[in-house]
């Protein structure tokens, strides 16, 4: 099909606005991630850091789109781990044991997840220096320079791990490139306007972090469960992420007015 005849489609825009709302949705947990690690660079870098993660984002889902076919493919088993687990309740498997590599990404972004984000709660909780915050001391701007690109890293890491799960979900919801197309530069572009602001409500309420860094636990829980094949409804996640954010934001309010 054309773009015109896209473009004059009614059933084009809704699976446009769709899948623009599923990917937004999707995006959260790129985003939060995005925000938690921009802030720990200096200050000067910071926007550079969000711009630079978030584009690299799209680049990735670009780039996977134009292999749409190869995509696909990832779903189809390449290795078995042999493991009889459990059954559920009508006699099938619990878990999946028959790995693809779209389960074995999952499963590597989730464990790599549940790592940053303890080591980041590990860090928020022992008030005593590292030696990597030592050794600043000695040679700042070599450590300034090590933890941009660090952060520059690890956003890559997990954009692959989200970029993959997007494009399954757009692959899913339509079979037009434009649409998809459309509906990833779209979402991409509002995680872009929403990364700043984001970045900074974070960055002036600490106790922001540590929920943020709870929600970054949960979503490495639900990835690793996801690669064995244990479908967690994201309904469910959302609604307990939203619920949490809602309590958090009265006790910001309560502090405000406190201190008013």
């Amino acid at each position: 099909m054309s773009v015109a005849a896209l473009l004059l489609d009614p059933a084009a825009w809704i699976a446009l606005v769709t899948l623009v709302v599923l990917e937004v949705v999707l995006g959260i947990d790129n985003l939060v991630f995005v925000a938690l690690l921009s802030n720990k660079v200096p200050e000067a870098d910071r926007a550079r850091v969000r711009r630079l993660g978030i584009g690299l984002a799209l680049g990735l889902r670009l780039v996977l789109l134009s292999t749409v076919a190869w995509i696909v493919g990832l779903t189809a088993p390449v290795i078995d781990l042999g493991i009889s687990g459990p059954v559920g309740a009508h006699g099938e498997p619990s878990f999946e044991t028959a790995l693809s590599a779209r389960d074995l990404i999952l499963i590597a972004g989730g464990l790599f997840l549940l790592w940053k984000a303890t080591k980041e709660i590990h860090h928020s909780i022992d008030p005593t220096p590292s030696a990597a915050m030592l050794d600043k001391r000695d040679g700042p701007a070599q450590a300034v320079a090590m933890t941009v690109g660090v952060a520059i890293t690890q956003i890559l890491l997990l954009d692959l791990v989200f970029s993959v799960d997007s494009i399954l979900t757009a692959v899913g919801m339509t079979d037009q490139l434009p649409i998809m197309i459309a509906a990833v530069i779209i979402a991409v572009g509002l995680m872009m306007i929403a990364a700043g602001p984001l970045a900074r409500f974070i960055e002036h309420n600490p106790s922001v972090v540590m929920l943020a860094l709870g929600f970054l636990l949960m979503i490495g829980m639900v990835l690793v469960a996801e690669g064995f094949g244990v479908h967690v409804p994201k309904g469910y996640i959302y609604t307990a992420m939203a619920f949490a954010a809602g309590v958090e934001g009265l006790n910001i309010a309560a502090r405000r007015r406190r201190n008013a």
